[in-house]
């Protein structure tokens, strides 16, 4: 919106960017925008008015619009992505008198000298050819200020190796058991929840199950006390246009494999269009982290402090692995699991991870909780 644009109540003016989401900040009143205070870029805190808009005029403006007593609306603080300044209206300008044409001057004529000539210097050797210019325009600079949400991303992450003792363990997953399984129920279960079955859903209720075994690793730590969480919210780190963002699934062990599905496929849809909110981030007792579906064979992932341990899958890939005694190829994955030292030790760790492989190579241990 720009200075005398027609706004109505409730439409959105502006979005605040914070270290998390996007907010739509909303206009409070119908009128004319006056005066906007707060540029596009600027960095606001709670309080501060980032535009006026003029209720009386808008009033006048709309004759469909009942008359109103004359007020300001401020609106509340917000950060503006795009706000042009307002145009400065061009006033005519008097014609100017016509100025007389002036004559250019001839140009002095050289006289020939009688001199005698003397032979001419030698020419210098020719420089090297210069580069091509689209060689010179491939070192082009950009500098873009970083967006508060990749500010807060470098915080924690930095946060995280300067606070936690961190270690990675790691194993490999034979995924063939799970992915009979998907094959042989796929199409029954996307008709009968319209999503389909993925990976998620089968790792979500693996890692559950295995931090009831080891709490530790649902655990974290406040000051000097250990905190022991009996719930398991789950965080699913989701990649968006913006950055990583990880949204909770609130008491995971609960959740059925198709509600589990349909969370992750709308914290998918609503990262990108920035619809996601401050309470669907906030807390989480463990995160997991899927670097394979952009193709990461393995990595070791960071802990989203306070939490005490983080999950990274990575890409199934075809191997030859030993079998009863026989090499057979089998679609593997490996699996990392970060955990902060000062809480876990190596031996339930490692006890985890194995928990968490041994239910996904025999799934049907999900469903009978063993």
């Amino acid at each position: 919106k720009q200075v005398g644009d027609m706004v109505r109540r409730d439409e959105t003016l502006t979005d605040l960017e914070t270290d998390k989401v996007i907010l739509e900040v909303a206009a409070p009143a119908s009128g004319i925008l006056k005066e906007i205070l707060m540029p596009a870029g600027s960095e606001v805190k709670a309080g501060d008015v980032l535009a006026v808009i003029d209720a009386e005029a808008g009033a006048q403006a709309d004759s469909s619009a009942p008359s109103v007593p004359a007020k300001k609306a401020e609106v509340p603080i917000a950060k503006a992505e795009s706000a042009p300044a307002p145009l400065a209206a061009a006033e005519p300008a008097p014609p100017s008198k016509p100025e007389p044409a002036v004559k250019p001057e001839p140009a002095p004529v050289a006289q020939a000298s009688t001199a005698p000539q003397t032979p001419a210097a030698p020419r210098p050797a020719p420089c090297p050819p210069c580069p091509p210019c689209d060689k010179l325009l491939e070192r082009s600079e950009r500098r873009v200020t970083m967006s508060r949400l990749r500010q807060r991303i470098a915080e924690r992450l930095k946060e995280a190796q300067n606070t936690a003792a961190m270690l990675t363990t790691f194993n490999e997953i034979n995924m063939q058991p799970v992915m009979d399984l998907r094959a042989r129920y796929q199409d029954r279960f996307l008709k009968e929840h319209g999503v389909k079955l993925g990976f998620m859903s089968f790792f979500t209720k693996a890692v559950c199950q295995a931090l009831k075994v080891f709490p530790l690793v649902n655990a974290s730590i406040e000051g000097r006390d250990l905190v022991y969480h009996d719930y398991y919210d789950v965080g699913v780190a989701v990649s968006s246009e913006r950055g990583l963002v990880v949204p909770i699934l609130r008491n995971a062990d609960r959740l059925s494999f198709s509600e589990i599905e349909k969370q992750i496929a709308d914290f998918g849809r609503r990262a990108n269009s920035l619809e996601l909110t401050l309470e669907e981030m906030e807390g989480g007792t463990f995160t997991i982290s899927n670097g394979g579906v952009f193709g990461s064979l393995l990595s070791t992932p960071i802990l989203n402090p306070p939490q005490s341990g983080v999950l990274g899958l990575h890409k199934i890939q075809e191997r030859p692995i030993a079998e009863n005694g026989q090499v057979v190829i089998r679609p593997m994955m490996y699996v990392a699991l970060s955990y902060d030292h000062r809480i876990v030790d190596g031996r339930e760790a490692v006890s985890f991870l194995k928990a968490v492989k041994d239910a996904l190579e025999d799934p049907a241990r999900l469903l009978l909780e063993l």
